[in-house]
Parts: C-alpha cells; structure tokens; sequence
C-alpha cells in the first residue's frame, strides 16, 4: 500500500546555504502522511472526537542529497507494517529519480490520559496488518 504526495519547495523552506533546512523534510513526511491517512478514510478529527489521536513514536532519518528552491519533490509513502498498536511507514524524499531523504516513522495513537490505545479498527484492518 502506497501513497505519493507532491511538494514544492519554496524560499521559506531552504536555510542560509539555499538548501532545505533539515526539519521540514519531517513536515513534508508529516504532510504526506495526513493526507495518506485521509486517502484511506481515516477521519482524524472523528478519532479526535472519540478522545484518540495519533502521534509519532519513533523517526529514522537519513538526509542523502539536498534539495533546493524551486524544486519538485515527491514523497512516497508505504506502510511496512502494521499491528493493533503500531503502523510503521517507509516514507522518502524523491527529485525525480534521485532519493533525497529516507525514513522510516513509528506511528501510535494516544488514547484519554495520555494512554497508549489501539489504531483504530478500520486501519487494523488493512491488508498489512498481523503481517499479512
């Protein structure tokens, strides 16, 4: 399962070098990841209301080649795995045919209280889930 997601780097995004300052590779995944998540019908505001949201656990970064103003990038998003408590995405950085930034992101949710709580049952019900 796996998703792309268009972006566009503008002036706003790159440091004092013109490249992309390393934190917004994390909003560009982050994006694309919110936008997965409503192309699979996740309603995050409903989970919101039901007291459940999610929150990232874990971020493996690796930044290869830097990207720079004006360019088109793409993130790619997969699902690796997924279990009642925990979904882990592969989620990369492309200029075309060149990867930019690779990571892989623990996503939980948080229940009342700050709890851990299970996905919710219509993503622990996707093909990968158990490891199917």
């Amino acid at each position: 399962m796996s998703h792309s997601f268009p972006i566009r780097v503008y002036y706003e995004d790159t440091d004092m070098a013109g490249i992309v300052y390393y934190a917004n590779y994390l909003r560009y995944i982050e994006r694309a990841r919110s936008d997965w998540v409503r192309e699979i019908g996740i309603d995050q505001l409903e989970m919101k209301a039901a007291g459940v949201v999610f929150a990232v656990r874990r971020v493996e970064a690796d930044y290869i080649v830097p990207a720079t103003f004006d360019d088109r990038l793409t993130v790619r998003t997969e699902m690796t795995q997924l279990t009642p408590a925990r979904m882990v995405m592969s989620q990369d950085v492309w200029r075309d045919e060149t990867l930019l930034f690779a990571a892989k992101v623990t996503i939980v949710c948080i229940g009342p209280g700050g709890k851990p709580t299970r996905l919710p049952a219509n993503l622990r019900s996707l093909p990968l889930c158990d490891g199917r």
